[in-house]
Order: C-alpha cells, then structure tokens, then sequence
C-alpha cells in the first residue's frame, strides 16, 4: 500500500477525531484527502465526502439523543430546506456543470478546478470562524425562538454550499442556531450534527442515481471515521475543546492556502 494511501486512510481517523472534539470541522478535511492523498476527482470527492460527513455526525447525533442535547424541532425546521437545496444541487446542478468552464487566454478553467477554488474559499471561511471563535453561550434556561425566514434562506445557503462542496457546513449552521433559533451552544453543536447528518445523506442519493460508488472503499473510508469519533469523544474529556478548534483553524487556514497553490501554482 503506497504512503499517499494509508495517510489518507489515517486522515479518515483524524476527520472523526476533531468531529468528536469540537463538533465540526472535520468535515472540511475529506475533500482535500480524497483529491489530494487519494486521488479520486472533485465531483466523486464530494459525493464520497458526504456519505463519510452524514454517516459519522447520524453517529454523533444518536449518542448525543439520549442526553438530550438535540433540539428535535430546531433541527427539523432548519434541516427541511437545507436537505431540499443539497438534494437539488447533487442530482441537477452539479452533473449540469460543464467540464470546461470558461477560457482566460490559454488557461482553461475546468469544473474540478472550479469545485477545488470554491472549496478553498469556504475553507478560508471556516478558518476565520474557528479562529475567530467568540460566540457567546445562551443560558439554557433562554426559551427557543424562530427567525423563520432567515432560517430557511439560510437552510437553502447551507445546502447549496453542502451540495457543491461536500462538507457539512457547521460552521455555518452552529452560529445560525445560536443566533435565528436562540439554542444554547451545546444544544447548537448536538443540533448541527443531526442537520448535517440528514441533509448529507440525502444529498448522497442524488449522487447515488448520478455516479458509480465504490461500496468497499467508501464504507471501509467511513467505518475508521466513525472509529476517530469514539476517539475524540474520549479525548474531549482532556482537552480543552475552544483553544483546539482555534488552532484547528489555522490548521485549516494553511491547507487552504495549500489548495490554492495545488490548484493555481503547481
């Protein structure tokens, strides 16, 4: 097996262990350790990713159910029509995506190309919103409240995002609970983890119909993620989750820059 392989073996473990540490974040690392460890395209990278994403958080999610840390109603109001734009986006938008984009002089601008510089700059972002990383706890006796609206249209970003880039998005739905529904922070990332299981894996059926999945390897690939987050729920009892998730960021931050430089350098 060559080295490139069992990293991105070992890089499944590591995507359940943040995912167990600080609740997200993880996911933003599948796409860049199918393209760049495994070499599977970008179109068969984030379709994969999802499956790995929704399976491992539907894990996080039935461990947290009994505590009793999942907003139920939350969940399913932001979930609805976040699952409906990934499903859309998977099954039309992105097999409609030409595979030449446009032409700037001799450089052609390939819809791989296109999903790696966009996933770059979604990582940029999650950086900035692990490093950042100042939100404020609601008391847990705050009654939950809606911004419907704003929940919806932030539901649809969500999924579109999700849809073309195959990560979760939690950074981008824990701070909407927190601030549209009101949650507590803990209830927020139990939450996020229950929105982006469903809505993962029902973008995954769109992928089903559209692509040829490689069952073995996607399951295997998926099982030791699982396996990482049963390790970082562990290590979440000696670590200190808010300073990691700060330095996970600039972990982030730097392998976006790396993206950058694959995809516009080398």
């Amino acid at each position: 097996m060559e080295l490139l392989t069992i990293l991105g073996y070992l890089g499944a473990i590591l995507i359940g262990v943040v995912l167990g540490l600080i609740g997200g974040g993880g996911s933003i690392l599948t796409v860049p350790i199918f393209v760049y460890l495994l070499g599977i395209d970008p179109v068969m990278a984030t379709a994969y990713s999802l499956f790995v994403v929704g399976s491992t958080a539907l894990v996080g999610t039935l461990r947290n159910l009994p505590k009793k840390q999942v907003d139920l109603r939350t969940g399913t109001v932001f979930a609805i029509p976040a699952l409906t734009a990934v499903y859309v986006t998977r099954k039309f938008i992105v097999p409609a995506i030409p595979n030449e984009l446009f032409t700037l002089g001799e450089f052609t601008v390939t819809k791989d190309f296109g999903i790696m510089v966009f996933f770059a700059i979604i990582m940029l972002l999650a950086a900035f919103s692990m490093i950042r990383n100042k939100r404020k706890e609601q008391k847990e006796s705050t009654e939950v409240s809606y911004n419907y609206p704003m929940i919806v249209v932030e539901g649809i970003l969500v999924g579109f995002l999700t849809g073309i880039v195959g990560a979760g998005g939690g950074f981008l739905i824990i701070p909407a609970l927190v601030l549209l529904a009101k949650l507590p922070m803990k209830k927020a990332v139990a939450t996020s983890l229950m929105i982006i299981a469903i809505k993962s894996l029902i973008g995954f059926i769109g992928d089903v119909e559209n692509l040829v999945i490689e069952w073995n390897f996607l399951l295997i690939f998926t099982g030791l993620s699982i396996v990482g987050i049963f390790i970082g729920i562990y290590l979440n009892n000696f670590i200190d989750g808010k300073k990691l998730k700060t330095a996970f960021g600039w972990f982030v931050l730097l392998m976006a820059f790396y993206i950058f430089y694959k995809e516009l350098v080398a």
